[in-house]
């Protein structure tokens, strides 16, 4: 299964455009889920996204309190968990990893701090990733990012792309 994965778009808010290649890209590719680590800020933005496939968005902190605070998806053999991230006072790995642990999930995707992040762990001989998209409109200290993921069986692997550079395949 092919996913868009984003955060922190920030529309209207932050920012007045939301790049047309992050729509483009993900009907190029086809993608049968997005998936919204919070920050939307504008349900209208989420009905142009649900026009490409459905959507799963968290709330974020500056999101009206019509998403759920975090989720807990099965897709293909793959659990994955979103959540936004504002709710802890330091996002540090060690947090994220017992946050992953504590959903019971394979992958968790965060977003809040609109940097691209990408670790994966062994505990306790269960493998967890941590992921974030980043922000393809509002990033801090890095450049705008937002992810194409594919999840076959229980393996998951993605593809960064930067709105305005190329796109890399990270295994």
């Amino acid at each position: 299964m092919k996913i868009g994965i984003l955060s922190d778009t920030h529309y209207p808010d932050k920012t007045s455009y939301i790049p047309d290649v992050i729509f483009n890209v993900f009907r190029k590719e086809g993608v049968e889920l997005i998936i919204h680590a919070g920050d939307l800020t504008a349900p209208k933005v989420f009905d142009v996204f649900r026009e490409i496939a459905p959507v799963i968005v968290v709330r974020g902190n500056l999101d009206k309190p019509i998403f759920a605070e975090e989720r807990v998806l099965e897709i293909e053999d793959l659990k994955v968990g979103v959540i936004h991230g504002h709710q802890f006072l330091s996002l540090d790995e060690q947090t994220l990893k017992y946050k992953a642990l504590d959903m019971g999930v394979d992958l968790l995707i965060f977003g809040h701090t609109h940097r691209f992040f990408y670790k994966s762990y062994e505990y306790r001989g269960k493998r967890v990733h941590l992921l974030n998209p980043g922000s393809p409109t509002i990033p801090r200290m890095s450049d705008p990012t937002f992810l194409v993921g594919k999840v076959i069986g229980e393996r998951f692997k993605f593809d960064i792309y930067k709105p305005w550079k190329t796109q890399w395949k990270y295994p």
